[in-house]
């Protein structure tokens, strides 16, 4: 359908080396997209997605960087303007996972998790609304978590589950404040997810329990990610903007 269709769209996705960052920035190419991936190094995670969205035959440039700095971010939207286009579309999808007792938990650990997982984001979000607002145009999609909405059982991880909390209530405020300049701002707050980092043998009993606890009985696939985000980035939701699109196999119902 016309209206999913994102060809002529140029897209920045942050973390676009392996899992949901991976996934989306391939999907958002098949629906048409050019896509700038942005990541830690230009290593073998960034390079496959770049492989993969060649095959699709777009456009794609791997640029290195780091959230957490201002300068990267400007330079990755500056270098995706030259050799793209005009940024029409970004997924900020970069992000840590963390956990540890509340009360013995390191402030340094705490601060790592806002910096990148807050703080990348709005750092991201300035840099890609300060191209998009001139042009009155824009869809800035962030991932979020189910668990900025809820507390997972047994899993002592204050300090992520806030920071999710903080970048849907974040995504939210920009919306409103971007709302009648043509830059749209919308959340993707996933379930448990089948990414690498759950495919490790130590944690496959841990696994089993986010499968028995999520409704439909599994895990999603990183690419189950990709029809909400090219929903949100495309005319599709042209009336959407402020919500947080939870995708967790109706984990947050029970």
């Amino acid at each position: 359908m016309d209206l999913f269709d994102l060809q002529g769209e140029i897209a920045l996705v942050t973390g676009a080396g392996s899992g949901i960052g991976q996934a989306i920035a391939i999907g958002l190419a098949e629906a048409g997209a050019d896509i700038g991936c942005f990541g830690h190094s230009s290593g073998s995670g960034l390079d496959e997605t770049a492989k993969r969205i060649r095959a699709t035959g777009r456009k794609v440039i791997t640029i290195e960087g780091s959230v957490t700095s201002a300068d990267d971010i400007a330079t990755a939207v500056e270098r995706i303007e030259s050799e793209l286009g005009p940024l029409t579309i970004a997924v900020n999808n970069a992000g840590i996972g963390a956990g540890g007792a509340a009360e013995t938990l390191a402030r340094e650990n705490w601060q790592h998790v806002y910096d990148v997982n807050v703080t990348g984001v709005f750092l991201s979000c300035q840099a890609e609304a300060r191209v998009m607002l001139p042009r009155g145009k824009g869809s800035i999609i962030n991932i979020a978590s189910m668990s900025g909405s809820i507390v997972n059982r047994d899993l002592k991880q204050a300090n992520y589950n806030s920071s999710k909390a903080a970048v849907i209530h974040l995504s939210k405020s920009l919306a409103m404040e971007w709302v009648d300049r043509g830059v749209r701002v919308n959340s993707i707050s996933p379930g448990y997810t089948l990414t690498p980092m759950n495919r490790r043998p130590e944690v496959a009993d841990q696994v089993k329990i986010f499968e028995r606890d999520t409704p439909m009985g599994r895990l999603a696939a990183p690419e189950e990610m990709i029809g909400p985000a090219v929903f949100l980035a495309s005319r599709a939701s042209s009336f959407v903007t402020g919500i947080d699109l939870v995708v967790d196999g109706g984990f947050v119902c029970w």
